[in-house]
């Protein structure tokens, strides 16, 4: 038997006429052109001498030939690694030395940087477009649709997702067929997802949510999906009238709410989902109030995809993330010797079961320091379970900061302050913001009679990082707090300034 996760959605397709995705600007998709679109790619990948095994780096725009090629990596028995579009060609270059992959495919208007980068490593390159033009397609469109999809096992790895702690450089998550097949089934019974489902996808698809959550749950049980390049929210409203769930980020909701036309209530909805960030009671109360519906949350990471999640049929507490998903099991142990603790004591958030990844890329040592012994994977939030088994987040030992759904980790920015003329040095917070759930936040420290300032330092790294990883803030202290070890207390700066979005006065 196969064990490549695309046999596995081949085999669950509706009829070939069937729509799988639908951008809403007239490119229809239906589930005979996944197939053989998908083919035609996995020809061409081939036939630029991608292996099985190989990785293939995307770093694209959202389109429906973007899911193609997705697909077509799988079959082709190569595994697939995406990467942020807003990450810039100094932050790729890392991942391509770290991954070395076969074929590298960007936007056409990063052909020409990219090339040199890829070619350090013997990486082809490819290019393909939000308009879905480039090489790519060019290529795919005169190749054979029908291809023999490469048998794989369950175990060989399907992707690499890149994510990292709060020191050193980032990591490959490496993710099975089986962890993202075992993960997306779950799913499916789990919300109850038919092939009379429509859902509204405008998420990014270059991380877990987007991608592994909402298009594997959404292909194998055979829905169709409303694919939006990117979040509107006057349109998304509007295609509540057909559409029966909404995946999305707490920033979603909070500005879903502003707008007065979602009074309006439609009974095909059934389900509106949240993840990525924490939800804030106050969104998920208002949201009830406003469309009758409670936002069912749920909690996951790159590294296991889905854990736990607030049940469909059953009460969806707010602040929580819900009980642990079948097959999955979750404790709370102490953060200095691994003891498992009991009910509603505050620890480290440990996992286990199929969907946890099979460790980090070429780093074993790491990926053994994560590891208990006993299979459980430490996954650095802290947290509790209360009674009823519902888990809650109680923080990131990590320090990890979350906002508007995307992971950022402060060592990254930090150095690159900290390498700024006039500055001595730099901590990354995250503060509650009442649209992004947290805001990037930077609190600096100046060389005596520097007068360096909040704009000249945002000037100075703009270039050198992704957007949503800038701060929105930069704030300027005598001296970082530090504990008897010397280790700054990030606790304390966050306690300090916890209301700086919140206040009316501040942006």
């Amino acid at each position: 038997m196969n064990g490549n996760l695309f046999s596995y959605i081949q085999d669950h397709t509706r009829d070939a006429s069937s729509v799988a995705l639908d951008d809403t600007n007239g490119r229809i998709c239906t589930y005979g052109d996944l197939l053989g679109l998908s083919g035609q790619i996995a020809n061409v990948l081939v036939e630029r001498g991608v292996r099985p095994g190989d990785r293939v780096m995307v770093q694209v725009e959202k389109s429906v030939m973007a899911v193609c090629l997705y697909l077509a990596t799988l079959r082709a028995g190569a595994v697939f690694l995406p990467l942020n579009t807003a990450y810039t060609h100094y932050e790729v270059e890392y991942f391509v030395r770290d991954a070395e992959p076969a074929l590298l495919i960007c936007d056409p208007s990063h052909e020409q940087a990219l090339s040199q980068i890829a070619g350090r490593v013997g990486a082809r390159i490819d290019t393909l477009a939000a308009d879905e033009s480039g090489s790519l397609f060019e290529a795919a469109s005169v190749a054979s649709p029908t291809f023999p999809t490469i048998i794989r096992q369950p175990d060989d790895l399907a992707a690499i997702l890149y994510t990292s702690g709060t020191t050193g450089r980032s990591k490959g998550a490496m993710l099975t067929h089986a962890n993202l097949l075992s993960n997306a089934l779950t799913l499916v019974e789990a919300w109850k997802f038919t092939k009379r489902d429509i859902l509204i996808h405008a998420l990014p698809i270059y991380h877990t949510h987007g991608l592994f959550v909402a298009i594997n749950v959404s292909l194998l049980s055979g829905a169709a999906i409303k694919f939006l390049r990117k979040f509107e929210p006057d349109l998304i409203i509007e295609l509540m009238k057909e559409a029966t769930v909404l995946m999305g980020v707490p920033t979603f909701y909070v500005r879903l709410l502003q707008s007065p036309q979602l009074d309006n209530t439609w009974s095909g909805m059934r389900l509106f989902i949240s993840g990525s960030a924490p939800l804030l009671a106050e969104t998920h109360a208002e949201w009830q109030r406003r469309t009758g519906h409670a936002i069912l949350e749920r909690y996951g990471m790159t590294e296991t995809n889905m854990n736990t999640s607030n049940p469909y049929d059953g009460e969806r507490v707010a602040g929580t993330v819900g009980l642990a998903l079948p097959g999955v099991s979750v404790r709370i142990s102490n953060p200095d010797d691994g003891t498992p603790l009991g009910i509603d004591e505050i620890g480290m958030i440990e996992v286990k079961g199929p969907n946890v990844f099979a460790g980090y890329w070429r780093l074993p040592e790491k990926t053994a320091a994560e590891m208990r012994p006993d299979g459980f994977f430490i996954t650095g939030d802290l947290g509790k379970i209360d009674q009823r088994g519902y888990l809650h987040i109680l923080g990131r030992g990590k320090d990890l900061v979350i906002t508007g759904g995307f992971n950022v980790y402060p060592k990254e920015i930090e150095e690159e302050i900290d390498a700024l003329p006039g500055v001595v040095e730099s901590a990354i917070i995250g503060l509650p913001h009442p649209d992004f759930g947290e805001g990037v936040t930077a609190v600096v420290v100046r060389s005596p009679g520097v007068n360096i300032g909040e704009d000249d330092i945002l000037v100075a790294i703009h270039n050198r990082l992704a957007r949503y990883k800038l701060p929105k803030r930069i704030l300027f202290i005598e001296a970082l707090p530090r504990n008897t070890m010397g280790k700054v207390q990030k606790n304390v700066l966050r306690d300090n300034f916890k209301d700086l979005y919140l206040h009316p006065a501040v942006g």
